[in-house]
């Protein structure tokens, strides 16, 4: 497999199906290690994060999990490469944007990829479509007890696993769900959804994770703590509050479409209508548009597609994927230009 086979295949995580599918987008969990001895990562110079990979990816290469898995050192990877990895959720922005021995682990259908010398020396994550944090759990914990036998976790007896963040101390385990709120938005009660996570410790972040805005009413929640609970108590949490998140997004719904249908409906038929039909269109525009028709798919009122083909378009769109596709570096006029050109092509009259 090579890093452009990637460009046309279907994510896991962009199938639109799954528990819940039409409001939760994916399911994630991330699991932070790191070798004992060794500096974290931040406190490496090269030579040390060399050894730190001369380590990992041997481990990796005899993985029955991930042997046969695309192993990509970053520092061989043109920017246009590295963003079209951020724009796949495959690494963190802090990883594309990141210096020297630097590798990232994809495994075929983009279900599992580790980062190496991120901010830990090992960053697992596990991505499953729609509510299926249980899943995503199971696959991580097996690959995390294999690595584990073939490398020496920074582990202490009172604090669980050391991290370079203290946040990330205990479990090192992130638990996140992409939800996708279009009327909690619309009927303004999102910023009370919001203000309420912080007492039952579940942080909300945008599109592509800490530090960035939500866009196209897609959120993440995640859970805040890793310290002093089990890794199965944290997934109970987060579920519940998604869960109840997703029952909130599913009134707003039923709220907007019995008071103000005809309005919603425009607004819907509007976006469909924009994208069937623009010559020229932004990044913010398109997501903001597609989010409209992915609610219109969702709700039944867009019978001629479906949720993979909106979600997918999420992702092409984004500029390092319309570049990849042209193969070569686009001005942002340029970009408006493709992305309308790949939108009429994809959502013409079936």
């Amino acid at each position: 497999m090579k890093l452009d086979d990637l460009l046309y295949q279907n994510s896991e995580w962009l199938r639109g199906t799954g528990p819940r599918s039409g409001i939760v987008m994916s399911s994630r969990i991330r699991l932070a290690r790191n070798v004992d001895g060794l500096p974290f990562s931040h406190w490496a110079d090269k030579k040390k994060e060399e050894e730190i990979l001369s380590l990992i990816e041997p481990a990796v290469r005899s993985s029955r999990y991930l042997k046969k898995m695309l192993f990509l050192r970053l520092d061989k990877l043109s920017d246009m490469d590295k963003q079209f990895l951020l724009e796949r959720h495959l690494v963190s922005r802090e990883h594309a944007e990141g210096k020297n021995h630097k590798a990232v682990v994809i495994s075929k259908q983009e279900v599992v990829s580790i980062m190496v010398n991120e901010e830990d020396h090992l960053r697992i994550q596990v991505l499953q479509s729609g509510f299926n944090l249980l899943e995503a759990w199971r696959l991580t914990a097996k690959i995390d007890r294999e690595l584990e036998t073939k490398l020496n976790f920074a582990f202490d007896h009172r604090w669980g696993y050391l991290t370079a963040c203290p946040t990330n101390v205990g479990t090192g385990l992130r638990a996140s769900v992409m939800l996708h709120l279009p009327a909690l938005v619309m009927t303004k009660q999102i910023n009370k959804v919001l203000q309420a996570l912080d007492k039952l410790s579940v942080a909300a972040r945008g599109l592509y994770g800490e530090g960035t805005e939500a866009s196209g009413n897609l959120f993440q929640f995640s859970n805040q703590i890793t310290l002093g609970h089990s890794e199965e108590e944290l997934l109970d949490n987060v579920e519940r509050v998604v869960r109840q998140i997703v029952a909130y997004e599913n009134e707003a719904r039923r709220t907007v479409m019995s008071r103000n249908k005809e309005r919603v409906s425009d607004r819907i038929w509007r976006s469909y209508g924009t994208l069937k039909s623009a010559h020229l269109i932004s990044s913010s525009e398109t997501i903001g548009l597609l989010s409209m028709i992915r609610l219109g798919v969702d709700i039944g009122l867009l019978k001629s597609l479906d949720k993979a083909q909106v979600n997918r378009l999420f992702i092409l769109s984004q500029p390092a994927h319309l570049q990849k596709i042209e193969g070569k570096v686009l001005t942002p006029m340029q970009r408006d230009i493709k992305r309308a050109d790949l939108l009429r092509r994809e959502l013409g009259e079936k």
